[in-house]
């Protein structure tokens, strides 16, 4: 059983009747769910994923009035319920949950992965949170929001970046990509350099994920998950997955000094990038080196900040 589907069952048939019984005007409030870090939240969770801090859990989120009020008297509450749930030990708040489930005032919550309470408003502020943050913010599923007040939030974050910011993450994705694989690569193989090589593979492969997520209008998650949530992306998502699983599992031969067989899965992948920046009229230059789309993409932008910042800033 997935964490999400076991998460909702503990809500449903554990944590709500209790909310009912003994909170029963919160209960009208009170938001519940499992979002935030870890695999499960992903849906991404396995048996390998339960040898640590898995198993059933719930977040329960109140606005500050309410987490003031009766945030202690429900987590004592929330604490007391069977230490089993379906043949599975409930998550309690250790070394490696503390802060990822139980009950949370929503603006701490928000704030954790923002660095602040509510939305972004100026780019330089959307700038300044990674990806995986607010993939963070938004995954997982809300089992209940009566209030509204945690959905308002979330639902304004999923809208996703402002153009603008799109823009210049993407131009800087770009770059790397450019930069780590199609120039740096094949020049340190070329010099037997086969250290290099492979840390500008994995710098490639990092920044190929995130301009696809950015394509796609969705936040990337944690590094650990980036290539895995390619295949459920529609544009470009399985057809990269592909090719990126091609690229790591590809060995070249005794001599490997031309990079050939990486190089040329390299290029397919830039490509196929390139392909979709012109398509979706983000940039109008005709070659596929990705560097030179970088700038194309950078140039659109309306803000005067960002336009100017480096072009490698923002990956």
């Amino acid at each position: 059983m997935k964490g999400l589907e076991l998460a909702a069952l503990y809500y449903k048939e554990r944590c709500f009747p209790m909310l009912r019984a003994f909170f029963p005007g919160l209960a009208r409030r009170v938001a519940a769910g499992l979002v935030g870090e870890g695999s499960e939240c992903l849906g991404f969770d396995d048996e390998i994923s339960r040898d640590h801090d898995w198993g059933p859990a719930i977040c329960l989120w109140l606005n500050k009035r309410d987490f003031n009020k009766y945030g202690e008297a429900l987590r004592l509450a929330l604490d007391a319920l069977p230490p089993f749930f379906r043949g599975f030990p409930v998550r309690r708040p250790g070394r490696w949950s503390e802060g990822r489930t139980g009950v949370m005032e929503m603006e701490s919550f928000y704030s954790k992965f923002l660095g602040q309470a509510n939305v972004p408003e100026k780019p330089v502020e959307w700038m300044a949170i990674s990806d995986a943050q607010l993939a963070a913010a938004t995954n997982g599923e809300v089992f209940a929001d009566p209030g509204g007040e945690f959905t308002r939030i979330r639902k304004k974050l999923l809208a996703f970046y402002p153009e603008d910011v799109r823009r210049k993450k993407l131009a800087a994705h770009c770059a790397k990509v450019a930069q780590a694989g199609q120039y740096n690569f094949p020049r340190c193989a070329a010099r037997g350099e086969y250290v290099a090589a492979a840390l500008a593979e994995a710098v490639f492969i990092e920044a190929a994920c995130s301009a696809v997520f950015l394509l796609n209008r969705r936040y990337a998650p944690f590094y650990k998950w980036l290539h895995r949530a390619l295949k459920a992306l529609p544009v470009m998502g399985p057809d990269m997955y592909a090719r990126l699983c091609a690229l790591a599992e590809t060995e070249e031969p005794p001599d490997r000094r031309a990079g050939g067989k990486k190089r040329a899965i390299i290029e397919d992948v830039s490509r196929l990038i390139a392909d979709e920046l012109r398509r979706q009229g983000l940039s109008a230059v005709e070659n596929d080196f990705l560097l030179d789309h970088a700038f194309a993409v950078q140039n659109g932008i309306q803000d005067e900040y960002l336009r100017n910042l480096n072009v490698f800033l923002g990956a």
